[in-house]
């Protein structure tokens, strides 16, 4: 009798099972919805946009952010990891990685969707440490082997000649150990201001180096400053110091139009275009209102879908409305005479200096 009853029992736990099991049709809907988005590690610019993207939700659209180990990874797992879609990466990987023949055919594998904002290079030290050179033979950390600090750290010490001792810890600890004095500085690529740099002040002994473009880095890194408004208890009140930032994209597998992967990135490449301006309202990160979506990046070739949403929307004189509005409100400020009669040039100059006011606006908010 107990073996019938036990007998009974399994046949409906087992039928219990096989009801509750997702069609094929669910899961094929499901995966089909599903975009992967690879960002940075914990406490990076990266981490925080990324998991900003989950605004594009909807019933067709699902995204789920990854944490991700940097720059270089980021590119391998773009390349090869199963449900990774989407990746950031800094834009000197894609040179870096072609320089050291990390990838073979990269750049007709990898696409991007769009610039994103640019991220600072922060050098912070101890007070002994005065100047850049300061640091020949001394102990630098870098953050881990692959991320985008540590390559963009190899290519600024190499430009200057300067042989430090690199360390490969996460940044987080990078941070204890310079505050111990341990170590004489880090070298960390991020959108300022860094929350992992909130509780660091001069009063520890520690200080930003300043940073100046020299030819070389001026091919693919752009001039830029930290003020008080970044960093209150690194940089005094009414002083600069200068750095370089370097720009980052949204990346994607150069997979063939019309194919499956292709159509979800398509999916995702119109959500976010068309839903952007959502990112440049608080409390989305203020990094996305530098962002302007038909910038290009050299070097770099667009994705198809991303070209296409572009084309049609400039067409229709719709593409990157806020960007241009902010844009119009600073000409008002700056030129409200005869604006309209600039040289492209001007207007260039123009649009540059924009970028700084507004990354001051978005601080202040």
């Amino acid at each position: 009798m107990r073996q019938v009853i036990a007998a009974i029992i399994f046949v409906v736990s087992t039928g219990a099972a096989v009801a509750q099991q997702p069609s094929a049709e669910q899961a094929m809907r499901a995966n089909q919805g599903t975009v992967g988005v690879i960002t940075g590690m914990e406490g990076g610019t990266y981490a925080r946009t990324g998991a900003d993207l989950t605004i594009l939700d909807d019933d067709a659209l699902r995204v789920l952010p990854t944490l991700g180990k940097g720059s270089l990874q980021n590119l391998s797992d773009i390349l090869y990891l199963r449900g990774v879609d989407v990746g950031f990466v800094q834009a000197d990987a894609l040179t870096y990685a072609q320089q050291h023949n990390m990838f073979p055919g990269l750049t007709q594998k990898i696409r991007y969707i769009a610039k994103l904002y640019d991220e600072e290079v922060h050098i912070l030290a101890r007070k002994d440490i005065a100047k850049l050179e300061d640091l020949n033979g001394q102990r630098v950390n870098v953050d881990v082997i692959g991320s985008g600090s540590a390559m963009t750290a190899e290519i600024l010490l190499d430009a200057f000649g300067i042989k430090a001792k690199l360390e490969h810890e996460k940044q987080v600890n990078g941070v204890q150990l310079l505050k111990n004095g341990d170590i004489a500085a880090i070298i960390q690529v991020a959108g300022a201001p860094m929350p992992l740099l909130s509780d660091v002040s001069s009063d520890s002994g520690i200080h930003f180096l300043p940073l100046e473009l020299n030819p070389t880095l001026a091919q693919t890194y752009l001039p830029d400053r930290f003020t008080h408004d970044n960093y209150p208890k690194l940089v005094a009140e009414g002083a600069t110091v200068p750095t370089i930032a370097v720009g980052d994209v949204m990346a994607v597998f150069a997979w063939q139009p019309h194919s499956e992967r292709y159509n979800k990135v398509a999916r995702f490449v119109d959500a976010f275009f068309s839903k952007f301006d959502q990112f440049q309202q608080p409390p989305r990160h203020p990094k996305w209102r530098e962002v302007n979506l038909s910038a290009q990046v050299p070097g770099w070739t667009r994705f198809q879908a991303a070209q296409d949403w572009l084309v049609q929307q400039t067409a229709a004189g719709t593409a990157d409305g806020m960007t241009q509005a902010r844009f119009n409100s600073f000409l008002s400020q700056t030129s409200p005479e005869g604006s309209g009669a600039l040289t492209p040039a001007a207007k260039e100059a123009l649009f540059q200096q924009f970028l700084s006011w507004d990354k001051q606006r978005s601080v202040r908010r």
